[in-house]
């Protein structure tokens, strides 16, 4: 990954000095603004190794920007600049957290000399908190993002959960990270090192599902040419993560049901049951009670799922996140394609801040994913992703090529919709192309054909 330095100096001559000679010499991406309020925010929403930050500068010094650093973001690493005058300045901010200080004017060999050792305090840093959380296990929150209070109770709600071998139940809205859950309680639990089995039982048709579930015996049914283990028995030991488990029918409730209370399974064919030892997590993104009293869902069934409950939040009451969200999607897909690192402008996070996601993360993702397959800079802005800052909601595609020639307009308004369409479905369906043709209505190969001719990578949507 690029090293990323961000300077903070109020003369323009300065940053233009400073980040042509930095980028060619530390062969990093250098970013630079002239005031520390500019770059409190862009602290906020981006990744920095290294802050290089003047200490005289007007409305807040380097000084009061390094006491905001140090609470905010207290392993950055940050070198001051100063003038010869001004040197007990800049050894009073080593006091308040800086590693290092440099004078100006600077002796270019010096320069580069001193921000080496400066990176390389900072990549000791980053490795030493990665063994940390490695030793810990808390590489298993490593895809849920966010600081926020209410995340911080779902991390804590994992962390309990995950020392016992009790039933859990995640619910929340549909894109706000339950299969990643899943994988954290599972992670963090005594089974880390066993078999963890999704099985996403909205898209496996009902007469299917009860033999995928539980497996079959040779001649239990016409198709049945040979015996067959079952996702549970594949399980055993392990832990099976029923997704969306509020789709199945009451037939399949209350086979699950026997499950939860003998811990065994009876493959269809088999007069023999099959004794089991798997942990089932199970998650659902509608309102279970809802469905018991329509009898469309079985309540024992759901009190025995219910033993040990987390809730996800949507992610309009996390707003918060937002940022930190969106920088750690940008960086993790950018990486993807293989991209260079983009950067979200300042207009574009304010917009997702106050945007509804009906579609939660998952549509921030793919949000996330259209700037950069559409943007022609190293910087993304509401029109690269079909949004504009007055309506903060997707624009007509075919509003953004009205001028251009009528088969040029035609052809870049199908990319832009097939990219979009089919991103969304394979998101849902986590990059299964059988699944997401099944879901469409399109033949398997009439998907593959679209997905080939637009240039759409299926592997980019899998967990």
């Amino acid at each position: 990954m690029l090293t990323r330095i961000l300077i903070v100096d109020d003369e323009p001559d300065m940053l233009q000095l400073l980040k042509r000679s930095l980028e060619v010499e530390l062969e990093c991406r250098v970013d630079t603004t002239p005031s520390a309020q500019t770059a409190i925010q862009m602290l906020s929403q981006s990744f920095y190794d290294l802050l290089l930050a003047d200490i005289k500068m007007p409305v807040m010094s380097g000084l009061e920007l390094l006491a905001i650093i140090k609470k905010d973001i207290p392993d950055l690493t940050v070198v001051m600049m100063t003038a010869y005058g001004h040197v007990e300045m800049a050894v009073e901010a080593m006091r308040q957290g800086a590693y290092d200080f440099i004078t100006k004017p600077f002796e270019h060999e010096a320069l580069i000399v001193r921000l080496k050792k400066a990176l390389e305090r900072s990549q000791l840093i980053r490795e030493n908190s990665r063994l940390q959380k490695e030793c810990r296990g808390e590489a298993a929150f490593e895809n849920l993002v966010g600081n926020s209070l209410k995340m911080q109770r779902v991390y804590e709600t994992i962390q309990m959960v995950a020392s016992t071998d009790l039933t859990v139940l995640i619910t929340g809205p549909s894109g706000t990270g339950k299969d990643l859950t899943a994988r954290a309680v599972h992670s963090l639990s005594n089974r880390r090192n066993r078999p963890f089995i999704p099985v996403n039982c909205p898209t496996i048709p009902e007469n299917i599902l009860e033999s995928e579930l539980f497996g079959y015996k040779k001649g239990a049914f016409t198709d049945a040419k040979h015996d067959k283990s079952g996702l549970f028995q594949e399980a055993h030991t392990g832990t099976i993560f029923l997704d969306e488990i509020g789709d199945v029918s009451p037939a399949i409730q209350t086979k699950l049901l026997r499950v939860l209370q003998e811990k065994e399974v009876k493959p269809l064919g088999d007069a023999k049951p099959v004794k089991i030892d798997a942990r089932i997590i199970a998650s659902t993104n509608q309102l279970l009670k809802e469905k018991i009293k329509k009898g469309e869902f079985r309540e024992d069934f759901y009190y025995r799922l219910n033993v040990l409950p987390i809730g996800l939040p949507a992610l309009k009451e996390r707003s918060e996140d937002i940022p930190l969200i969106a920088s750690h999607l940008l960086e993790k897909h950018c990486a993807k394609m293989n991209k260079p690192l983009k950067r979200l402008s300042s207009e574009l996070v304010r917009i997702f801040i106050n945007m509804p996601w009906e579609g939660n993360v998952r549509e921030l993702e793919n949000l996330i994913m259209r700037g950069i397959l559409f943007s022609g800079s190293n910087e993304i802005v509401p029109y690269d992703v079909g949004l504009s800052e007055k309506e903060q909601k997707p624009m007509s595609y075919g509003k953004k090529y009205k001028n251009a020639p009528y088969r040029q307009a035609k052809e870049q308004t199908l990319n832009a919709f097939n990219h979009t369409y089919i991103g969304d479905l394979l998101s849902l369906n986590k990059g299964n192309v059988t699944r997401a043709a099944r879901q469409c209505g399109l033949e398997r190969q009439a998907l593959q054909q679209i997905i080939k001719r637009y240039g759409i990578k299926a592997d980019l949507y899998r967990p």
